[in-house]
């Protein structure tokens, strides 16, 4: 515990200061070619002139195009040790926003995204929108959806954004390999109550698509019970990764 929190107040020491009703967006990323440039494209289209909204890539240690991609565009491009919650964690001490937005590499923001986080006093997330046309993909989204509304429990997937002071109370991501959204959000639940959205950040189905749809959903219905029943998030990452 004294470790957790040893790190904990670096964290929060680094955090830099803000002085406007500003927005860091932080985009963790590992060999994201295929989906970063399109998700950066449609990003930096959609922003507002002038908004002061910042976007942070912060780069696992990539060997494909990723950074490359990236530099395209007017990104505060980081380094980081491979892992997502390690790498946004490193991305909110550089970042400068009063609002901490996480997003997806393979993402899309809704087009109302802006008002929804500053008019949020802590806390919240979006719906999610699967990007295929397959019938069962609208299945699972509702379904997810469903259950983060009851549960006010969001998965990465879910554009999950915290008030910066808010995110320190919470001592940011929990340094694990997986699970760190859903046990970040169990923290936040706790303190406060989220802002949840209508309009849905759009997610690209390739999970689902390429390794199967039903076989996807049971694997991450699996994982997250495993979670509940305090199966450590290091075992459970062994078994998402497969042999």
């Amino acid at each position: 515990m004294a470790a957790r929190r040893d790190r904990v107040v670096a964290v929060e020491e680094r955090l830099p200061e803000t002085t406007s009703r500003s927005v860091s967006i932080i985009i963790p990323a590992y060999n994201e070619a295929p989906q970063l440039e399109g998700s950066l494209k449609k990003l930096f289209e959609d922003l507002p002139e002038n908004s002061g909204i910042e976007v942070i890539l912060s780069d696992g240690g990539s060997t494909d195009n990723t950074l490359a991609i990236a530099r395209k565009y007017p990104c505060k491009i980081l380094n980081s040790d491979i892992g997502r919650s390690r790498q946004m964690n490193s991305a909110c001490r550089h970042a400068n926003g009063e609002f901490l937005l996480f997003l997806h590499a393979d993402s899309s923001l809704p087009d109302n995204w802006l008002n929804q986080v500053l008019n949020s006093p802590k806390w919240g997330f979006f719906p999610v929108k699967l990007s295929g046309k397959h019938w069962l993909l609208r299945v699972i989204e509702r379904a997810i959806n469903l259950r983060s509304r009851i549960s006010r429990v969001a998965t990465g997937d879910q554009g999950l954004y915290f008030s910066r002071s808010f995110f320190q109370a919470l001592e940011g991501f929990p340094d694990i390999p997986i699970m760190e959204d859903i046990a970040i959000s169990k923290r936040a639940r706790k303190l406060s109550e989220p802002s949840i959205g209508q309009n849905p950040v759009v997610t690209s189905s390739r999970r689902w698509e390429q390794n199967g749809i039903i076989k996807t959903v049971l694997l991450m219905w699996g994982l997250r019970f495993a979670y509940w029943l305090g199966i450590s998030p290091d075992r459970l990452y062994r078994i998402y990764q497969g042999p």
